[in-house]
Order: C-alpha cells, then sequence, then structure tokens
C-alpha cells in the first residue's frame, strides 16, 4: 500500500529537521553555481527558504554574476519577481516579493532552482501540497533548466504522484547536480 503524502510529508520534514541544511546548502549551491555558470545561464529564479528548507540564496555569492528573480503566490499561481523586490510575508510564513513588485515574464528565465521536502530520481517533488510549482513548472518554456535544490539523502526512489505533478530535469544535491532518470516504467 502506498504512503500517503500528507503521513510521508510529515516524516520528511522530521528527517529534514535533523540534518545540517546549512553546511548542506553551502555545498550543494556550492556545486550548483558550477553548473549554471558551465552553461552561461544568467536568468535565474531562486526562492526564500522555509521551514528548514535548503538555501539557494548562497548562488548569489557563489555566482555574482547573474541576475536572480523570486517567485510570489498570486491566487493559485506563482509570479516572477526581479530579486530585490520589496519582501512581505505570506499568510503561511514564508517570504516573497511585495504586492505591487515589478512582475517579469517567465520567458525571461533560463534556469528555476526548484524547493521541495524530497524529490525522487526522476524528478518529481514532495512539496507542501499547494501545487504553485507544478502549475508554474508546467507552463515554463521547455528550454528553461529546471533544477530541485534537496539534501542527498532525501532523494527517494519513487515518490506518490497525481497527474498535475510536474517534474524538474536536474536534481542538486550536496553531491553535484544530475539530470533525473526519464525512464518510463
Amino acid at each position: 500500500m502506498e504512503i500517503a503524502k500528507s503521513e510521508l510529508r510529515e516524516q520528511l520534514l522530521q528527517q529534514r529537521a535533523q540534518m545540517n541544511t546549512a553546511s548542506l546548502s553551502r555545498r550543494a549551491t556550492r556545486k550548483l553555481a558550477s553548473f549554471l555558470r558551465e552553461r552561461s545561464l544568467q536568468h535565474i529564479m531562486i526562492y526564500i527558504p522555509f521551514r528548514n528548507e535548503l538555501s539557494p540564496l548562497y548562488l548569489i555569492e557563489f555566482y555574482p554574476e547573474a541576475e536572480y528573480y523570486l517567485p510570489r503566490v498570486n491566487g493559485d499561481f506563482l509570479s516572477v519577481h526581479p530579486y530585490i523586490s520589496p519582501r512581505e510575508h505570506h499568510k503561511i510564513g514564508f517570504e516573497q516579493p511585495g504586492l505591487g513588485s515589478i512582475v517579469v515574464g517567465e520567458e525571461v528565465l533560463e534556469a528555476v532552482v526548484v524547493p521541495g521536502l524530497a524529490f525522487d530520481t526522476e524528478g518529481y517533488r514532495l512539496g507542501y501540497g499547494g501545487g504553485y510549482y507544478d502549475r508554474f513548472l508546467a507552463v515554463l518554456p521547455p528550454e528553461v533548466v529546471t533544477i530541485g535544490l534537496v539534501p542527498e539523502k532525501l532523494v527517494l526512489p519513487r515518490l506518490p504522484r497525481d497527474e498535475w505533478d510536474e517534474p524538474v530535469a536536474c536534481l542538486a544535491t550536496e553531491r553535484g547536480v544530475r539530470p533525473v532518470n526519464t525512464n518510463e516504467n
């Protein structure tokens, strides 16, 4: 019997709480910065970490020549805003660009760093259940490189999936950046 997403989410949150995510973040983003630089990807959407997520903010230090953007929850969707936008806190507590911030079209993006509680080897993620990133990933131009940032210990063989779940193309961990397994089973 497949474990419910909600039950798995609680187990993985407890597991992640025991990790040194600051150290893992620095190690993973150093490798991610090299990956992005080698591919000359300059316009990158990151996120402000929440609930002990790995932080992509070290990219600003390790790859300062890139332009960075942040997502904002607008209804059921994410909009894209310059990193330097004024900030506010969403009702559930994470920080995001403020209402009225300049909106940038997703077509400017070359890479999107995606948060997740866990990812599987095929690039599917377990988030917090809102579906914002799934809806966002579904409308991105196909040339945008999507990268899940996650501790290696939270890369699982397979996560429960729904028909609307959208995978990322690569996983970035403290071990490096790798493409996901796209074999259909």
